[in-house]
C-alpha cells in the first residue's frame, strides 16, 4: 500500500504540473493588459516599471518566478486587489471555502446515503417515488434559485438565520445546505443504483439464509459494497465543494475563494488565476488520493490496483 501511495503522489505532482502549465499557456494567450483593468490610471513610466519588475514581458521568467515563489508559499502580487498579495487572499479566503465545502459534503452524505438506501429498499413504492422526485428537484434547480428561496423563507420571513455574512455558527447552515443539494441528489442516485445491484447478489441471499436480519443485511452488508461508487465520487465532490461556489458565495455574502477566482479572470490577473488553479488542482489531487486509499481499505481485492 505504501508503494501505491508513493506512486499516486508522483502522479499527482505530474498532474498538478501539467494543469499549471496548460493554465499558464492559456493565460498568456488572453488578450488584454491587467494593469489597465483597474481604476488606477497608471502613467506609462509606472506601468513599464511594473512590467519589468514582475517579468510580465518575459513569459519564461514569469513562469519560473511563479513556480519558485509557489514552492516557498509566495504566489506573487495581485493586480485585482490593492495592497494584497495572492498568498494573503488565499490564506484569508480558502479556510472559508473549506469549512463551507466540508459542511456541504457532510450534509450530502448524511442525507443522500440514507435516501438512496430507503429508495432502493422501497423500490417502486411511495417512498421511492418521493425520493426520486426530491432528487430530480435538487438536480434541476440552480443554486441561485434554491439559495434565494432558502434565504427568503428562513432568513427574511422566519428569521431563523442571518440573511448574509460570515463569522458565526448561525451563518453556516443556509449556504452549506444550498451548496449540498446537487451533491445530495447525485449521492442518492449512486447509492440507490448500487443498492439495487447488491441487494440481489448471492452473498446477501446467503446472509439472509443464515439468519441475518433484513435490516442488518441492508445496512451492514449491502451498503458497504454499494458505498464504493459513492466513495469514488466524494473525491472530486469534496474538492469541488471546498473550492467554493461563486453563486452561493454571492447570494449569502460568503467571503470565499470562488469570487476571487472569478474576479481574477475578469480582470486578467494572471498571478491570482494561477494561484487559485494551483490550489484547486492540489486539493483535487489530494482528495482523490485519500479516496483511493479508502477504496482499497474498504475492498482489499482492489488495493493493489489502486
Amino acid at each position: 500500500m505504501i508503494a501505491v501511495i508513493l506512486r499516486r503522489l508522483m502522479l499527482g505532482v505530474v498532474t498538478i504540473a501539467c494543469v499549471y502549465t496548460l493554465t499558464f499557456l492559456m493565460v498568456i494567450t488572453i488578450p488584454g493588459n491587467p494593469l489597465r483593468q483597474s481604476d488606477r490610471n497608471l502613467p506609462p513610466e509606472a506601468e513599464q516599471a511594473l512590467r519589468v519588475r514582475y517579468n510580465m514581458d518575459n513569459n519564461w521568467l514569469y513562469f519560473r518566478q511563479f513556480i519558485v515563489g509557489a514552492v516557498h508559499g509566495d504566489f506573487g502580487p495581485t493586480f485585482t486587489y490593492a495592497d494584497w498579495t495572492c498568498s494573503q487572499i488565499i490564506a484569508d479566503a480558502l479556510p472559508v471555502s473549506v469549512v463551507l465545502g466540508f459542511l456541504a459534503v457532510l450534509f450530502a452524505v448524511v442525507v443522500g446515503v440514507p435516501l438512496g438506501v430507503i429508495s432502493a429498499v422501497k423500490r417502486g413504492g411511495a417512498l421511492d417515488l418521493a425520493s426520486l422526485s426530491l432528487v430530480l428537484t435538487c438536480m434541476s434547480l440552480p443554486t441561485f434559485v434554491t439559495g434565494s428561496g432558502l434565504l427568503i423563507v428562513f432568513g427574511v420571513y422566519l428569521q431563523w438565520a442571518p440573511v448574509g455574512g460570515w463569522g458565526t455558527v448561525a451563518h453556516l447552515p443556509l449556504p452549506a445546505l444550498t451548496l449540498s443539494l446537487p451533491f445530495i441528489a447525485y449521492i442518492a442516485r449512486l447509492t440507490r443504483a448500487g443498492m439495487l445491484d447488491v441487494l440481489g447478489s448471492d452473498f446477501i441471499r446467503t446472509a439472509l439464509a443464515k439468519g441475518v436480519s433484513r435490516q442488518s443485511a441492508v445496512w451492514n452488508h449491502a451498503l458497504r459494497v454499494a458505498f464504493l461508487p459513492v466513495l469514488s465520487y466524494l473525491g472530486p465532490a469534496m474538492a469541488q465543494a471546498m473550492t467554493g461556489s461563486f453563486v452561493v458565495e454571492k447570494v449569502f455574502g460568503v467571503p470565499g475563494l470562488g469570487q476571487h477566482f472569478v474576479n481574477a479572470a475578469l480582470n486578467l490577473d494572471a498571478g491570482l488565476i494561477l494561484a487559485c488553479v494551483l490550489v484547486y488542482s492540489t486539493i483535487l489531487v489530494a482528495f482523490n488520493l485519500v479516496v483511493d486509499v479508502l477504496y482499497g481499505w474498504l475492498d482489499p481485492r482492489i488495493a493493489g490496483a489502486v
